[in-house]
């Protein structure tokens, strides 16, 4: 049943990126699926975002949608084994077109020529660069997590041996942790060598050669390699993962050209041994020496930085972090991270970096207390805030800070904060990378945690008070004008000679469940959002019962009762629609309380859904209640997005009689 929900979120995600046709490649990282679109026009983000389980959706080089933590791995299972292939690998080419939209076609060519021209404004070299570079270290963040914690853990058990709280019995158990940490960082320039060789388009084990050799394998004391140049002797792992990353991109270059160049019938021998050979040679003797040089400097001059700098420097890098993520310019710090930690143990950068996320939930927090009469925006925040504390800051960012403008500059001040403690304390670092957040403090190196944790909540306090004095939109959300509120639009019949309002009743709807008011424009299906039957209003419903909206009487049942038909005494026709796409379902999960031709009250219970049943097949459990007779309506009044209990007063409609 699990498993159902996952292929469920995969399946609304590809319902809304032009299906899985429409889709080059898929990845994950840890908190986000990883989409190469073939054709960004065809995206609905808009309709992605209200697929059940997305917390958010961001645009860069690839699409990416935010699942979240634990989830995103089953998610992208699910979603390539649908289409048949293995996370990372292309996607078949489809001889079946896309489902066009009903979208016209100057629009259809008008978006079209929007996407390639966004497309064309990001070819950019460097943000080519920063593509590769996240390409090649997303699939093994899940294992930079896995095994820093392990480390953490053999810390720890350590300590405790040597302070002789444990017994000696305990050592070899630490060994065997050091070693299954051992299994990755101690051959990681293999691992980036292959990833490298993929995203390139080079042989993935050549790839793993190459990102071996900088270990010089073979090459026992009392025998050296003097380089050619320096006649210097080589240090194993000189270069490190910037220069295995560089050595793999000259030898797809080289790969690919000598396969244009020999011919087929000895291409499998030569181009593999020529382009090894070549770049081989290269990599030893001027890529290892010269990377090594540049990796050591680079590295130098950052804990130079933050120890002369102190909290200055852990200022501006918690200040401009938040800026970074949003160009894309942070992906460029993994290999600096990684380099670090080879180096001294740990990465100072890491836990600085992460007070941006601090700034976040800080200004979140604020947003709340001070705009808490509007309903839509304190949801935003209460499902984005516990996953921002735990380091996953996307929610946060791109669905409140950022859409409100200033909150944005004021959590950049809260993660300047935060950084310039964890720089005045210093020495703090992280011994892996992957999380942030709270979920980094088992992670924090030396025993530094205290520190860090203070250098958190000095980020969230900072967040906080910059967004609650300075960072509020105004007018503030007394008035819903801070995210427009969701509305059903006033219904201005046009006047023409056989529609005109000469004599009118109102009619009062109320919520047919408890749960959340929805504008019937949110709903993710086409038929309802774009009111092609009628219009009214949705709730996303918190318990199974349903009750009449109206008074009235019921005209019609469907044989699968997922949906009936009412009509009131002011002449309104109404359709009582319970989930989307629940036709399927053949009825199961619904429990009809009432007859055809039987009058109802307003608040009386009509049906029961099995909320659970519904979510397990994978379809929205969504209320839709509309007027199907828009003719008949005058006027109808506006409603802002809420939680509603059942039988509480939504709507009120306004009808008009023909002449």
């Amino acid at each position: 049943m699990a498993q159902d929900k996952y292929q469920a979120m995969g399946d609304g995600i590809y319902a809304h990126v032009g299906g899985p046709q429409n889709v080059a490649k898929l990845i994950h990282c840890m908190t986000r699926v990883r989409l190469t679109i073939k054709d960004e026009a065809k995206v609905d983000q808009a309709a992605l975002k209200k697929v059940p389980g997305v917390l958010g959706v961001v645009q860069e080089e690839t699409l990416q949608v935010i699942v979240g933590p634990g989830t995103v791995n089953k998610v992208a299972q699910a979603m390539v084994d649908r289409v048949g292939v293995a996370l990372g690998d292309p996607f078949p080419a489809n001889t079946q077109p896309p489902v066009e939209s009903n979208q016209s076609a100057v629009e259809a060519k008008a978006a079209e020529v929007r996407a390639a021209h966004k497309a064309k404004l990001k070819q950019t070299w460097w943000r080519a660069a920063l593509k590769h570079i996240s390409a090649i270290f997303i699939p093994l963040i899940p294992a930079f997590v896995g095994a820093g914690l392990i480390s953490g853990v053999a810390g720890i058990l350590a300590n405790l041996l040597t302070a002789g709280d444990l017994p000696t019995s305990w050592a070899s158990f630490i060994t065997v942790l050091k070693v299954i940490n051992g299994g990755l960082f101690t051959f990681l320039n293999i691992y980036v060598g292959i990833n490298a060789a993929t995203e390139f388009g080079a042989t993935a084990g050549l790839g793993g050669i190459i990102g071996g050799l900088v270990y010089l394998p073979g090459v026992v004391a009392p025998i050296t390699i003097n380089n050619v140049f320096t006649h210097q002797p080589l240090s194993p792992g000189q270069g490190g993962i910037i220069g295995v990353i560089f050595a793999v991109w000259l030898l797809a270059v080289v790969e690919k050209r000598l396969h244009r160049l020999i011919p087929d019938a000895i291409d499998i021998i030569f181009t593999p041994m020529l382009s090894l050979l070549s770049i081989g040679l290269l990599t030893i003797f001027f890529i290892m020496p010269l990377a090594g040089w540049v990796s050591s400097s680079l590295v130098g001059t950052i804990n130079w930085t933050l120890q002369v700098g102190g909290a200055f420097s852990g200022a501006i890098l918690g200040l401009a972090f938040l800026p970074m993520v949003m160009l894309g310019l942070h992906q460029i710090l993994t290999p600096i991270h990684l380099e670090m930690i080879k180096s001294i143990g740990y990465t100072g950068l890491l836990p600085i970096l992460a007070m941006a996320g601090g700034g976040q939930v800080g200004a979140a927090l604020a947003l709340w207390i001070k705009c808490r009469q509007n309903q839509q925006l304190v949801r935003l925040i209460k499902g984005a805030l516990p996953v921002g504390i735990l380091g996953v800051g996307e929610p946060l960012i791109y669905g409140v800070s950022l859409p409100l403008g200033r909150p944005f500059v004021t959590a950049c001040i809260g993660g300047g904060i935060g950084g310039a403690v964890i720089g005045m304390i210093g020495h703090i670092g992280a011994i892996t990378i992957g999380p942030s957040g709270a979920a980094l403090i088992p992670l924090i190196a030396n025993h530094q945690w205290l520190g860090y944790v203070f250098g958190l909540l000095a980020s969230y306090a900072g967040g906080f008070l910059a967004t609650y004095f300075f960072g509020v939109p105004e007018p503030t959300s007394a008035d819903g004008t801070i995210i427009e509120p969701l509305a059903v639009d006033t219904a201005t019949v046009p006047e023409t000679p056989s529609a005109r309002a000469t004599s009118s009743d109102a009619t009062q709807f109320v919520a047919p469940a408890a749960g959340q008011l929805q504008a019937l424009s949110e709903v993710p299906d086409d038929v309802f959002s774009q009111k092609m039957v009628g219009d009214g209003f949705a709730i996303v419903p918190s318990h199974g019962t349903v009750v009449a909206p109206v008074d009235g009487t019921i005209v019609s049942i469907m044989p699968t009762k997922h949906a009936l038909t009412m009509t009131t005494a002011t002449g309104l026709e109404i359709l009582v629609h319970m989930g989307l796409d629940t036709v399927a379902l053949n009825g199961d999960p619904f429990t009809v309380h009432v007859t055809e031709n039987e009058t109802v009250t307003a608040g009386q219970q009509i049906a029961e859904m099995d909320l659970p049943a519904i979510k397990t097949a994978g379809k929205s459990t969504t209320i839709i209640t509309v007027i199907t007779n828009m003719t008949h309506v005058a006027a109808m009044t506006s409603f802002i997005d809420q939680s509603i209990t059942a039988g509480e007063d939504v709507l009120r409609v306004t009808s008009q009689s023909e002449s």
